[in-house]
């Protein structure tokens, strides 16, 4: 079996699995965030339940329009913190405490190798980076886990991704996903688990892999995965996978993907003059320390362009504090870009930089759908951290080694 299969049996108490079959599994974590979970709490009492399978199993974070923007949203929190109370759910992290949801919960070690993992959210499957099986459900499904702990799932075939080489200077693991969604597209591994090996992934950074696993689902996949190193999660030498694709990481250059949709991928040396009007770094993809330290190097005793807004988020509050204590914070602000506490917010045009018609966006966040970030008739541009932050201070989508 491949390491998904190998997870997905173990907690279905088989001794085996293929892909095709319908199993029903236990959990080991269920997440909601503000906006999916109270939809999740209504159906728990609509179904008759009363007590939540295991408070400790249960993560709720209220992320995407925290600190609250408008009622609504105060409301929505509110029912997230009421809900912890009345069930007494430990994991609830409200502000002052909290981050994005997905830089959170393995920051805080809630999830481990050969876990069992489901949220409310689509990117759930950042969690493949630490060797877990990881995957986004529905608010219903959620309310479902809540009673029961247990969750459905279609046993996913295994799309197998090697990788080698040596990752040129400014690219990383936000550039290696782009470069494999525009190679495949967006539905290319359409309910499959994406499986990411090879001596780059072996050598990759912890932060790179959570970002590599956090995008799968831009390629339609049901999770993605890296082998944690430990035997008894390794996929089988003789493991029966519906495809295989190698790449040279050697090759890739810092990739944008272009308005709308993350599959539409140039390297950075083809994209050309684009203005822009903001830059975003942070959310659940590109916002931990390392993406703030490669950032920061670029804006190093540099002024951002003056037509361009520049909105920094540290994914959680640890990594708010680090970045304070290591100077990180101050140099953005000396350089013209504004700080905020960890929030989901411009990702899914939420808050916290909103774009109006005919605005231009580049982010390090991981969907350009029209609309994504406010007006249908603003464009987002998709990279890593090193092309936003040279953006940021040139006025127009550039290559690091600009500046």
């Amino acid at each position: 079996m491949t390491i998904t299969e190998k997870i997905l049996a173990a907690h279905s108490g088989k001794k085996e699995v293929v892909p095709g079959d319908f199993i029903l599994a236990d959990v080991d974590l269920a997440l909601g965030n503000d906006i999916t979970a109270p939809a999740a709490i209504r159906e728990f009492k609509k179904a008759g339940g009363k007590k939540v399978f295991d408070p400790e199993k249960i993560v709720l974070i209220p992320d995407h329009f925290s600190p609250a923007k408008d009622l609504e949203s105060a409301q929505l929190a509110k029912r997230l913190k009421l809900f912890a109370q009345q069930q007494k759910i430990p994991h609830f992290y409200e502000i002052g405490r909290m981050g994005i949801e997905h830089a959170l919960i393995p920051e805080k070690g809630l999830v481990l190798p050969g876990n069992l993992v489901v949220g409310a959210d689509s990117h759930t499957c950042t969690y493949g980076a630490v060797g877990a099986f990881a995957t986004g459900v529905g608010s219903t499904d959620l309310a479902a886990v809540f009673i029961s702990g247990k969750c459905w799932f279609k046993v996913p075939a295994t799309f197998k991704f090697i990788y080698y080489g040596k990752l040129p200077r400014w690219t990383g693991g936000k550039d290696i996903i782009l470069h494999t969604i525009g190679d495949i597209g967006v539905d290319g591994a359409h309910y499959k688990a994406m499986e990411f090996s090879g001596e780059t992934i072996k050598n990759l950074a912890m932060d790179d892999r959570f970002t590599l696993c956090n995008m799968a689902i831009e390629a339609g996949a049901k999770n993605g995965i890296i082998e944690p190193g430990e035997i008894t999660w390794k996929s089988d030498a003789d493991s029966n996978y519906s495809e295989v694709k190698e790449y040279d990481v050697s090759k890739i250059e810092p990739q944008v993907a272009f308005p709308s949709s993350p599959s539409n991928i140039r390297p950075i040396g083809e994209v050309g003059e684009i203005p822009i009007d903001q830059v975003v770094i942070g959310s659940c993809t590109n916002g931990r320390i390392s993406d703030l330290r490669i950032a920061a190097s670029i804006l190093k005793k540099k002024k951002i362009h003056p037509e361009v807004r520049t909105i920094i988020i540290p994914a959680t509050q640890r990594i708010y504090l680090d970045a304070l204590r290591e100077g990180l914070i101050d140099l953005f602000i000396k350089a013209g870009c504004i700080v905020s506490t960890p929030t989901c917010g411009p990702c899914l045009g939420g808050h916290m930089g909103v774009l109006s018609e005919g605005e231009v966006c580049l982010s390090t966040t991981n969907r350009n759908f029209i609309g994504r970030m406010g007006s249908p008739k603003s464009k987002v541009y998709l990279a890593n951290p090193a092309v936003a932050a040279a953006s940021a201070i040139k006025g127009r989508i550039a290559h690091p080694e600009r500046i």
